[in-house]
């Protein structure tokens, strides 16, 4: 663990595990620890920042557009994300996009170099920009989901069964 003011500050390799679930955690303003946002409504991350689907209102939306000249936000038009803490920018809203950023417009871009996020099951803070923030293909989740609605199936099967020989044999 490192230590910075009174915040903790822990490693990507260091933080503790949960068992293989996903890490619940807060998202922060790196200025001010203004929460942006949480963990439930994470995409993924493009371009160097996390995508959300939604934020908190502590994020304001600037009504000015800009184009992206370079980099891989060459050919995009924006908006930028400001703390309404501190009025620091804390990411984008891609409006355009070529085919390569198109599953991530209107979508939240929090930039990594800019957010902290606070762990809950370790209750520390870490910089977004040691994390990953990978999602499972849709197709793996929908499986596993299936996959508990029949377990969950056969157990109601199996207590309805129960109840039917229970109530045969109290006649």
């Amino acid at each position: 663990m490192e230590f910075h003011g009174s915040l903790v500050i822990a490693r990507a390799d260091e933080m503790c595990a949960e068992d293989g679930h996903t890490h619940r955690m807060t998202l922060h303003c790196l200025q001010c620890n203004t929460v942006l946002g949480d963990s439930l409504s994470v995409c993924g991350e493009c371009v160097d920042s996390i995508v959300c689907l939604r934020v908190t209102d502590d994020v304001v939306v600037s009504d000015a557009m800009k184009s992206g000249h370079k980099g891989e936000m060459a050919r995009c038009i924006s908006s930028s994300l400001k703390c309404r803490g501190c009025g620091s920018t804390v990411g984008s809203v891609i409006h355009s996009a070529p085919p390569s950023l198109a599953a991530v417009r209107s979508m939240f871009l929090l930039q990594k170099k800019n957010i902290s996020c606070y762990i809950l099951n370790c209750r520390s803070m870490v910089k977004a920009s040691t994390l990953t923030f990978d999602m499972k293909p849709l197709r793996e989740s929908m499986n596993e989901t299936q996959q508990l609605f029949e377990a969950q199936l056969d157990q109601i099967s199996n207590i309805k069964s129960r109840l039917a020989d229970r109530s045969v044999s109290v006649s």
